[in-house]
């Protein structure tokens, strides 16, 4: 049987133990496909707030967002604030179930180098100095980063675990103009190999199941990914959640959902091919709330893993 190689057997091999990623959320961060800078609404499938619950717990700021041409950050103390509230809270709790002792502190929620450097700078920094942490991962995209923000990580990395999360989606621009991503897949691999060549550390993220693509293309996505020279892979598919473009669509027989066993055959397919120096950091998800509108299987992220993990070892792999 061969055992891959999930982000968490990673983490444990380099640090010697369990090493845990605790998400943050801060007021003040947006993304460029919501603020007009290259389109305005957002991907078709994005809701913040059901993708990453966090959110609900941080004060919305009517009239003011960050962005890479931002002169000041009012709101620099509030972030301060939040970032250390949530971190204390969250690992606690890791602590407390899981006896965990190390921590990798994720930006999550929106773009999170959609900001002057002196902003990153300080947020970044502070993070690194809470007990127990070794490193940041940091969610981005490829349209909202700059040589400076990676020359900067480049210096934390000699110190510390330093990631950047991409979101790859889809490597065709057919699929990124119809879920309005903003960008080109050529910006997105311009970037990758930008931030390799900076010796960072890079999680691709991939979406199976979007709109009018086939297995083949989903196939083609992953293996240009690994092309490409990412450290890490997350993948899942595309779920319809309530109050997002996708949703209307939906709502008017204009999207149909991958069905769970499409997907499962198709990540199986992908993760066969995965070669074993690139780490997986998820294989699906889901929301179980009533925002999610379908598939319905996504409802239930732990039934659909027991499915994946019996599929997989049936192809003697071990997740």
């Amino acid at each position: 049987m061969r055992e891959l190689l999930t982000f968490g057997r990673y983490l444990k091999r380099k640090f010697g133990e369990k090493v845990y990623k605790v998400p943050i959320a801060l007021s003040g961060f947006t993304c460029p496909n919501i603020d007009g800078s290259v389109a305005r609404g957002g991907c078709t499938f994005c809701e913040n707030e059901s993708f990453n619950p966090v959110l609900n717990r941080v004060e919305k700021i009517k009239g003011f967002t960050l962005n890479l041409q931002s002169k000041s950050n009012p709101l620099l103390d509030r972030q301060l604030h939040e970032l250390e509230t949530q971190f204390l809270s969250l690992s606690k709790k890791v602590k407390e179930r899981y006896g965990a002792e190390k921590f990798i502190v994720y930006f999550q929620a929106f773009t999170n180098t959609y900001a002057p450097l002196e902003t990153l700078k300080v947020l970044y920094s502070k993070a690194l100095s809470f007990d127990g942490v070794v490193g940041l991962s940091i969610g981005t995209r490829t349209d909202s980063i700059t040589i400076e923000t990676l020359q900067y990580l480049q210096e934390l990395s000699k110190e510390y675990e330093i990631w950047v999360e991409y979101g790859i989606q889809s490597v065709f621009n057919s699929t990124l103009q119809k879920i309005n991503r903003g960008h080109s897949s050529e910006n997105v691999e311009e970037w990758i190999r930008k931030t390799k060549e900076f010796g960072l550390n890079v999680c691709g993220h991939l979406i199976y199941g979007l709109p009018d693509e086939d297995s083949e293309m989903m196939q083609t996505t992953f293996q240009k990914a690994v092309e490409w020279g990412v450290d890490s892979l997350k993948i899942h598919p595309l779920y319809v959640v309530d109050k997002t473009a996708l949703a209307n669509s939906y709502r008017r027989g204009e999207f149909s959902p991958i069905s769970e066993e499409e997907y499962i055959s198709n990540l199986v397919t992908s993760l066969k091919n995965l070669p074993s120096n690139i780490s997986i950091q998820r294989v699906t998800a889901g929301i179980e709330n009533d925002t999610l509108l379908a598939p319905d299987w996504c409802y239930n992220k732990q039934e659909s893993i027991k499915k994946i993990r019996k599929a997989l070892r049936e192809e003697g792999i071990i997740y």
